[in-house]
């Protein structure tokens, strides 16, 4: 029994270890923002595939989807897919992987890049919307970029022409580290999009990463409306069923 009990305390530990460090994370990276996306929206669906292809597959990958399922569940056709959405040379039933090498990746980042295919299944939509909009230059990074929702990310700003370059703006001292406190940040150059666009666009992402973490989840909202009315009409027959075997009791 000691061995069991022993295993089960280490599985608990390190459950309450997870949760502190999420914990821990979410307190950092202060109240989000929210993503307000919409899984049933094909436009913005189609929208975030593009602009994830074009600036984040070069080093993500989406190893649990296929080209070949997002052509369909997003209503592209083949051709559309292999001509603008895959650079790598995949066929068109094969992953989303990406060609960068992982031993490359490792050297030049420290770290080789995650796969985001849960993602948005760890850390919630609002957590990739926010992350996307919260990069700032620093010149005290390798990369020359920081975040303010995930402080000291090895990513750089692979959007900021788009948003343009943000700088923070400070307030405050934090007691216990001495640091100055990020109040807000601010534009200081100007991207191709103006605010509300580039909040479109951050969004369409996070809503294709949303589908990528659970591709059935569009197909079961559909399907939830006639399962229910399925069950309201099988319920209306179990009513009419109950009257008849019990309407000769007195």
């Amino acid at each position: 029994m000691t061995k069991p009990m022993t295993l089960i305390s280490r599985a608990a530990g390190f459950a309450a270890a997870m949760l502190l460090s999420f914990s821990a994370l979410a307190a950092a990276a202060g109240p989000l923002q929210q993503a307000g996306t919409d899984l049933g929206d094909k436009a913005s669906l189609q929208r975030g595939a593009q602009l994830y292809m074009n600036y984040c597959s070069s080093c993500h990958s989406l190893k649990y989807l296929r080209y070949s399922r997002m052509a369909e569940d997003l209503g592209l056709t083949e051709e559309e897919v292999m001509q603008n959405l895959n650079f790598t040379g995949a066929k068109f039933g094969e992953q989303i992987l990406t060609a960068m090498p992982a031993e490359g990746a490792a050297q030049w980042f420290g770290v080789v890049p995650p796969d985001l295919s849960l993602v948005s299944r760890v850390r919630g939509g609002d957590w990739i919307f926010s992350y996307l909009k919260s990069f700032y230059i620093d010149d005290g990074r390798p990369v020359g970029w920081n975040n303010t929702v995930f402080p000291n990310a090895s990513m750089p700003n692979v959007l900021w022409e788009l948003q343009g370059i943000q700088r923070p703006v400070y307030g405050g001292v934090d007691a216990a580290t001495n640091e100055p406190l990020i109040d807000r940040l601010e534009v200081a150059a100007p991207g191709t999009m103006d605010a509300a666009r580039f909040d479109q666009a951050a969004r369409d992402i996070t809503a294709f990463l949303e589908y990528a973490g659970e591709p059935i989840a569009v197909k079961r909202e559909a399907m939830g409306v006639w399962v229910l009315l399925f069950l309201a009409f099988f319920t209306f027959l179990a009513w009419l069923l109950k009257k008849e075997y019990w309407k000769d009791v007195h």
